[in-house]
């Protein structure tokens, strides 16, 4: 899989109003030039707004395909759509959800990241891309983007090399654990309990699939 890091993306926190309600979000991400340093917790020059949905070690880089962006060029019916739109810290091409696996390790520049989760997307990717029905439409598209947990902090500039370098033991594909939680098919729910045995996996989504789990054991529901 060949990938090339096209943009790293950041920014702060700013209030926007949305149905008569102030909104804090950090979601317009807009690209950097140079090199950008990656911490643990971020990169620099960027925050999260919402820190109990957002951010973390385990949501410290959030990466979307450019392979993606001639879709939804098409789907939002935009000209043009900049990097940062999806609210990504980095675009890259070749990101592929359906090869990539938690746990895997991809190297950037002098920094190591290691995929943690899928994403769920929340409304203020509808405000990003002024589209309501952004985050249905994200979900039952499936092209989620990965959440990297940090390894090696270091600096990353786009146009620096991006390559696999290690891979998870258990091989579960990000697109798979992301349908698999959304789809009620119950042969799902293997899929849903083998993913409780990957450390890597972040622990937020452990947890959304042990509730997940109890809600389709209950009687009379799938």
């Amino acid at each position: 899989m060949m990938m090339e890091l096209l943009s790293v993306n950041v920014s702060l926190p700013i209030t926007v109003e949305q149905e008569d309600k102030i909104i804090s979000t950090a979601i317009f991400k807009k690209p950097v030039d140079g090199p950008v340093y990656v911490s643990t917790m971020n990169l620099s020059g960027d925050r999260q707004a919402d820190l109990k949905n957002h951010g973390g070690t385990d949501k410290a880089v959030y990466a979307f395909s450019f392979d993606h962006y001639a879709y939804w060029r098409t789907i939002l019916q935009l000209p043009a759509v900049p990097y940062g739109q999806f609210g990504e810290n980095l675009t890259i091409t070749g990101l592929d959800e359906a090869s990539l696996n938690i746990g895997d390790q991809i190297k950037i520049g002098s920094c190591l990241l290691e995929v943690s989760q899928p994403r769920i997307p929340c409304f203020k990717l509808g405000i990003a891309t002024g589209n309501r029905d952004m985050p249905r439409l994200f979900i039952e598209h499936g092209a989620t983007g990965i959440y990297f947990r940090v390894v090696k902090e270091g600096e990353i500039a786009a146009g620096d090399p991006t390559e696999i370098v290690r891979r998870g033991n258990h091989r579960l594909s990000v697109k798979t654990l992301f349908s698999s939680y959304f789809n009620p098919d119950p042969k799902n729910s293997g899929v849903l309990e083998s993913a409780l045995e990957i450390p890597e996996l972040a622990q937020e989504w452990k947890e959304k699939i042990v509730k997940k789990l109890a809600t389709k054991k209950r009687p009379g529901l799938i």
